[in-house]
């Protein structure tokens, strides 16, 4: 967790609230107004009013877009000509195609090739000439650079610009329309273009508005680079970024961001990987909304207990775009962490009714089998045993660990699979 001072000064590094409102009008042209949901689950869990700005539903399926076109738009005659390039693995590739057929600009996206297949069609159904090239997204920037430098093509950053951040801020505003009395707003961080211009258009206009608001940004713990850099004064870059969050996976915070985060943002905090899955299953079962692990981040610092209520607050579902696949393993790995799905292997005598006994047991117990592997070929076995792999759906905690003591109490030694 990192806590900032000086949040109420105005955020001198980043875009004026005259220049925010003249990129809203520019934005209007493609971004849509996005829902703002409440939420009852979240504002138990929370202690006061939650309401989650579902930005998952926004054309191209995340906020990108708003910083995207603005940028595009302040291209000269001549940078259109040139085209644009621009590296992504995923949404700012998606932002960027969208922005670049709609005023007419020729596009090339540069994308790692372990892509999801999904992000990558949608970036070549806008008109975006994509390559694929490295298996992370460092080589792509790499190769975005280069293809600028050898073509001309004008490179669009995903965060570390002007123009971007004050697309971004567009969002602000549209937030203050739709929760005037909003307390505190947590926003999603990767490079920081969001967080940099939602928080440069809340404060000014708080400020306008003679009050203050609170504003927290939230990283993965796996792929925190702003606590260090704000702890050292400056931008640091780290090792590891290793997150199912790749939308927020960036290594090294944006000079600019930087600037307007340490001014204008209150505090910075982390979350686990279990976080986020049980963020993005409470999303999908409770507000019926579908979101990417980096969108959910806000919401699972609610869960995690990392937000203090002071009013009205506002998490920002910053995407929606999420590969089926990945989803699939999210929703089971959000479950184990809920303890909700429980994995255990049992060795068994191998003689007959020890399955059936098995099976009895978990019925009184109220626990739904879902998957069993029963086999006498395991490496470690003796001849008169057998492995017995069973996977249940239980109720939370308490069900779990009723259903772990009924097999003990019966003379069995399960063990949990915590993987």
């Amino acid at each position: 967790m990192a806590t900032l001072t000086g949040t109420t000064r105005t955020p001198f590094a980043g875009p004026t609230l005259d220049e925010i409102e003249a990129a809203r009008v520019i934005v209007s042209r493609v971004a849509e107004v996005t829902p703002m949901e409440t939420s009852r689950y979240l504002a138990e869990v929370l202690g006061s009013a939650v309401h989650l700005k579902c930005e998952n539903l926004q054309r191209t399926g995340s906020y990108k877009i708003r910083g995207a076109y603005n940028r595009l738009v302040q291209l000269s005659d001549d940078e259109r000509a040139r085209g644009v390039v621009a590296a992504s693995a995923g949404n700012h590739a998606q932002g960027v195609a969208f922005a670049a057929r709609e005023l007419g600009i020729a596009a090339t996206i540069f994308m790692p090739r372990g892509v999801a297949i999904p992000k990558l069609e949608a970036t070549r159904a806008y008109g975006a000439d994509v390559v694929l090239r490295g298996d992370t997204v460092d080589e792509p920037l790499r190769a975005a650079a280069e293809f600028a430098s050898e073509t001309g093509a004008v490179l669009i950053p995903p965060f570390d610009h002007k123009d971007v951040v004050t697309g971004q801020a567009t969002l602000g505003l549209e937030i203050l329309d739709q929760v005037p009395d909003a307390a505190t707003v947590i926003v999603p961080i990767g490079g920081g273009g969001l967080i940099s211009g939602v928080a440069s258009a809340l404060k000014q206009r708080a400020a306008k508005d003679g009050r203050e608001i609170r504003v927290i940004g939230v990283q993965a713990a796996n792929a925190a680079a702003y606590p260090p850099s704000l702890a050292a004064g400056r931008p640091t870059e780290i090792a590891s970024v290793s997150t199912i969050a790749d939308g927020i996976a960036v290594s090294k915070p944006g000079i600019l961001n930087f600037e307007i985060i340490r001014e204008a943002v209150d505090e910075v905090v982390t979350v686990s990987e279990d976080d986020i899955a049980r963020a993005m299953l409470v999303l999908l079962e409770r507000a019926k909304l579908v979101v990417e692990p980096a969108g959910a981040v806000s919401v699972a610092a609610i869960l995690a207990g990392k937000i203090s209520p002071t009013g009205p607050t506002v998490a920002i579902l910053s995407g929606g775009n999420i590969d089926p696949l990945l989803m699939q393993r999210v929703i089971g790995h959000g479950l184990a962490a809920s303890d909700r799905y429980l994995k255990l292997t049992i060795m068994l005598p191998d003689r007959p009714g020890q399955l059936a006994r098995i099976a009895e047991l978990l019925a009184e117990a109220n626990a739904n089998v879902v998957e069993v592997l029963h086999t006498r070929h395991g490496h470690d076995l003796q001849l008169s045993q057998v492995e017995l792999d069973v996977s249940v759906e239980t109720r939370g905690t308490e069900h779990r660990q009723l259903v772990i003591e009924a097999l003990r109490s019966a003379g069995y030694d399960p063990v949990v699979d915590y993987e």
